[in-house]
């Protein structure tokens, strides 16, 4: 199994095709996410589905991490990976689902996925990474397509518990920007799965004691659907998406991997308007566009520069 890992690797490394194959595989596993971390709260706390998502995520690694006698990862590298966790795992969702409270799935996918702009200035800062022209219209294409997608609402008056959810993605957003370049600095070395089992675990512990803090005693109803929202989010979106993104952000630059989770929010507003009802408008159809432009701008003028210096070379 470890053999097939590495050579699926290898292959993404040459073929960028297969690479973006898993991109867009794990961005709409987490658009349709969105919609079913929204659906949760119908039957139950957001910090008790967040704890039901992540421990069953977790378990699944573990049970994987075991049958591949991954083993534990060395002592010296066990605080880092509680700091991921506690990053990318614990702060982020518990900052998400509570924020879903009071803002509609789709637009909360669009605010979390301000995460590219944190990303790239602090892979700049710490990871001493180049932004070149091609990648900054990039990202401001799928910036500016989020505040489309957003429209001037978030400008005008709203309620005030519409813009305390809204800071509080805004918090996740940086939250995940951090883990990343964390991950980067301190741990990438180590085997993805590895780090992703137990990052996970440990995220999982931290949301499992804020739920039994927060909302012991609070109603939980377990039916098809609700199972359904937990094992989707946990085992798919959870174990298989966040050890893909190890493996991604491994294999290519902060600025190129961050900027193509912009397709996240576009599926979640497409799955959010089809199975929610949620408004599909003009704004997010322009935004959506802006976003996949800024995505392929930032890809092709890179290909093509590379083609330039072979050219040259030759």
């Amino acid at each position: 199994m470890i053999n097939i890992v590495n050579t699926l690797l290898e292959a993404m490394k040459r073929n960028k095709t297969l690479l973006w194959m898993l991109i867009i595989l794990i961005t709409l596993i987490w658009g349709y996410a969105w919609v079913l971390m929204k659906e949760a709260l119908n039957y139950m706390g957001p910090f008790t589905f967040s704890a039901f998502r992540f421990s069953i995520g977790a378990i699944t690694l573990l049970l994987v991490v075991w049958l591949l006698k991954t083993g534990f990862p060395p002592r010296k590298y066990i605080k880092h990976i509680v700091i991921v966790g506690l990053l990318q795992t614990t702060a982020v969702f518990l900052l998400v689902m509570y924020g879903l409270l009071f803002v509609d799935a789709g637009k909360s996918s669009v605010i979390l996925y301000s995460m590219p702009l944190f990303s790239s200035l602090l892979a700049i800062k710490f990871l001493g990474e180049k932004i070149n022209a091609a990648k900054f219209a990039g990202l401001f294409m799928g910036l500016f397509g989020l505040v489309t997608i957003l429209g001037w609402d978030i400008f005008a008056g709203q309620p005030w518990e519409a813009i305390f959810g809204q800071q509080l993605i805004i918090i996740a957003a940086i939250a995940w920007a951090i883990s990343n370049v964390y991950y980067r600095l301190k741990v990438q070395d180590l085997p993805k799965l590895q780090v992703s089992a137990f990052q996970m675990t440990f995220g999982a512990i931290g949301i499992i004691v804020a739920a039994l803090v927060m909302e012991w005693n609070e109603p939980v109803i377990l039916n098809a659907e609700s199972i359904y929202d937990i094992l989707f989010t946990g085992v798919l979106a959870s174990a298989l998406c966040f050890t893909a993104w190890f493996f991604i952000i491994s294999l290519i630059d902060m600025v190129s991997a961050t900027i193509s989770t912009l397709l996240v929010p576009m599926f979640g507003l497409v799955f959010s308007s089809l199975i929610l009802d949620e408004n599909l408008t003009i704004g997010v159809i322009a935004g959506s566009a802006l976003i996949i432009s800024g995505i392929v701008v930032a890809q092709i003028k890179k290909r093509d520069n590379s083609s330039i210096r072979k050219q040259t070379i030759s």
